[in-house]
């Protein structure tokens, strides 16, 4: 390989480090935006629990009155509350799941099972950080090693490429 293909395999490599540097960063702003979701929701879920207790209901008998309603507005509500009580019990489980995490594993939970509308929001309003912590330099090291191999592959073909000429 040439200097210019080293050097192109070093940017290359580094350009990954720098890209994978930031999943720690970004589980981590995914993960105050969960807290923030699941603030708001827990006051809508918590005056929907205290309305049905109200009227001596738990939140599943709440749900099934209104499913059993001949009023398509009275239905719809009760899915689109179901809606919601599920998406929150998800985001809770989210939360947990990534509380416990070791912080270079968040970005995994993320891709497993991210909020769409979260993430989506997280990405819009995504501010890279300095890796400095630990996990932040293991992800640096697997992007600089993923766009290492990248490039190093790329730089294969071009060779074989260049050097494979049809005889006529």
């Amino acid at each position: 390989m040439g200097q210019i293909g080293r050097a192109v395999t070093l940017a290359v490599g580094l350009a990954g480090g720098m890209l994978f540097s930031q999943a720690p960063e970004f589980a981590q702003q995914y993960r105050q935006r969960i807290g923030g979701a699941i603030d708001e929701l827990r006051i809508i879920v918590d005056d929907f629990t205290k309305q049905a207790a109200n009227h001596h209901l738990d939140r599943q008998q709440a749900l099934e009155v209104y499913a059993r309603s001949t009023d398509d507005f009275l239905r719809d509500r009760g899915l689109s509350m179901r809606g919601t009580l599920e998406r929150y019990e998800r985001l809770v489980t989210q939360q947990s799941d990534l509380g416990v995490a070791a912080p270079i594993a968040r970005p995994f939970i993320l891709m497993r099972n991210a909020d769409e509308g979260i993430l989506a929001n997280t990405w819009r309003d995504f501010v890279p950080g300095v890796p400095v912590s630990f996990a932040g330099f293991v992800w640096a090291a697997i992007g600089l090693v993923g766009g290492w191999i990248v490039a190093v592959l790329f730089g294969a073909g071009a060779k074989r490429a260049v050097r494979w000429r049809p005889s006529y």
